[in-house]
């Protein structure tokens, strides 16, 4: 089974665009194009989901990530929505993401989930569909991806991935499917830095995407990334997305002010030296706050 690598294309310092920032994009595995940093709202209540998903497309954003958990579909959804009714964007422009949760697993039960999922965000199809967690004690993640490739190839979403996958699953999936896995959404940040599946995934063609990338905030006062924000001027959370863009990594990254979500991608202007990445990757300790893809079911 064959794909085409995915690809970073070489970074431009863009800056500000009509008074607001721009992502630069990677390829997916099928050609298809995502932002490198996206607007995730995990934990984001569903009553500010809209208001704040608008935020973002004001801000620049145009990757919105969003999950059938999270509760929130149809506040992405509706922000979509309004920003296309009102000329802001055009809805090839937006990439949203959606993800099948642990208990819809198997493959009647994928199709019905993604149906559900597409009918609460009131869009014709979604960007990016991933199955959540493996759960692998269900024992059911080659049947769900086999029903993820039905609707991948009925024209309904974009590009199909996986999120928190370990190597074993992933490559249970190489071995008996057919499409590679466009994206694995892992939490990743300078605590845990995941080398090992991160070369596992540049040798697949599979995007590497991070969740949690500031660490649900425990590295953004951490000492080595305070000093170096201090002497780019730049906030510790700009210096860690900067990290994990450098890194070839794209990042989902969750703010909830006008002033941080602009922050969050106002990170094309500056670089890490080669010194300050070797400091960042010092951090390096294994250190999870999500739960471990084993032990999840």
């Amino acid at each position: 089974m064959t794909h085409p690598a995915a690809s970073v294309r070489p970074r431009e310092l863009v800056g500000k665009v009509g008074g607001m920032h721009k992502a630069d994009k990677v390829s997916l595995n099928n050609g298809v194009l995502m932002d490198q940093l996206g607007y995730g709202v995990y934990k984001v209540p569903p009553g500010d989901t809209r208001g704040l998903c608008t935020l973002a497309l004001e801000s620049g954003y145009r990757t919105l990530d969003t999950a059938a958990l999270y509760g929130n579909e149809d506040g992405v959804g509706q922000a979509v929505n309004d920003a296309v009714a009102n000329g802001q964007v055009q809805r090839e422009d937006v990439f949203v993401t959606s993800k099948l949760w642990n208990d819809n697993h198997g493959f009647s039960a994928t199709l019905a989930a993604f149906e559900s999922s597409l009918a609460a965000t009131g869009l014709e199809y979604l960007d990016l569909y991933l199955i959540h967690w493996p759960c692998p004690a269900k024992e059911l993640y080659v049947e769900s991806w086999r029903a993820l490739e039905k609707i991948y190839h009925s024209g309904r979403v974009r590009a199909i991935g996986v999120s928190n996958f370990q190597k074993h699953h992933l490559e249970q999936l190489v071995r008996e499917t057919d499409v590679v896995p466009a994206v694995n959404q892992i939490e990743l940040h300078p605590l845990l830095q995941q080398h090992g599946l991160r070369a596992f995934h540049e040798s697949h063609g599979i995007v590497t995407q991070a969740w949690s990338p500031l660490g649900r905030g425990a590295v953004l006062t951490n000492p080595t990334i305070g000093h170096i924000a201090a002497k780019l001027g730049r906030t510790p959370a700009q210096v860690i997305l900067r990290w994990h863009l450098q890194a070839g990594v794209t990042a989902i990254p969750k703010a909830s002010s006008r002033e941080r979500i602009a922050q969050n991608l106002d990170v094309y202007g500056f670089e890490l030296s080669g010194f300050e990445l070797a400091a960042i990757a010092e951090l390096e300790a294994d250190r999870r706050f999500g739960s471990h893809p084993d032990q999840v079911n």
